[in-house]
């Protein structure tokens, strides 16, 4: 179990979305994985396991002591050979502006809601006040801000999943935290309630295109950057 920093966000790695793209990817003929930054933000171990797993002949890392490192575990890793493994494909980044492009994220990126309050009319949120509420409505503010990679473009132009409905990132995000829109007055959420960015299997499973088409950033160079600066977890 994984103990939360409060302004902490999780990135939760799906074990059979990660063992069936490292299958398919061998299957297609691929022989090495790209496993440089940490697998991408999802973790070396576990990645470097699921794809030699798989069938793989090796996987391809930043440097010379993590491949010694890896080959300790008896783990075949290089930090030279040339990975022939879609890393897209792997990791289940999206190829295209929508839910429809992603096939099974093995990231899902999550936040905690910290506290909920009303927003009234015309009252603003965060630094600038380059939000104002157009209605009553309840906020909610969420951990993730740009200091754990949810990138400060993201206010006001992307969203979150929370109890399976999609709300808005609403205002400048911070250092730590942003604010998310619930949409009505009396809209309700719970403390340390989870608040999904990005992945899993609900309305958010394609928010990771949202964010590259916002940010002008690979859907890569987001999910290593928001990986890396995340507590790791794992599900099904």
């Amino acid at each position: 179990m994984v103990t939360l920093r409060s302004t902490a966000t999780r990135a939760v790695i799906s074990r059979s979305a990660l063992a069936a793209h490292a299958k398919a990817a061998v299957a297609a003929g691929g022989r090495v994985a790209d496993l440089r930054r940490d697998a991408y933000g999802h973790g070396l171990h576990q990645v470097a396991d699921a794809v030699l797993l798989a069938g793989a002949d090796g996987v391809r890392v930043d440097d010379a002591g993590t491949a010694r490192m890896l080959r300790a575990d008896g783990l075949n890793a290089s930090a030279t050979t040339e990975p022939d493994i879609d890393p897209a494909a792997l990791y289940g980044f999206p190829t295209g502006a929508g839910a429809d492009s992603v096939d099974r994220p093995v990231m899902r990126l999550s936040g905690r809601v910290m506290s909920i309050k009303p927003l009234r009319r015309g009252e603003a949120v965060s630094y600038g006040y380059t939000h104002r509420a157009e209605r009553d409505t309840t906020v909610a503010l969420v951990t993730g801000g740009y200091a754990q990679a949810v990138v400060r473009a993201l206010g006001n132009r992307a969203h979150v999943e929370l109890r399976g409905r999609v709300h808005p990132i609403v205002g400048r995000v911070a250092m730590d935290v942003c604010v998310v829109d619930l949409g009505a007055p009396d809209a309700a959420a719970d403390e340390g309630e989870e608040v999904t960015y990005f992945g899993g299997g609900g309305p958010a499973a394609g928010f990771l295109a949202e964010w590259s088409a916002v940010t002008g950033l690979t859907a890569a160079e987001l999910a290593c950057a928001v990986g890396l600066r995340a507590a790791r977890a794992e599900e099904d």
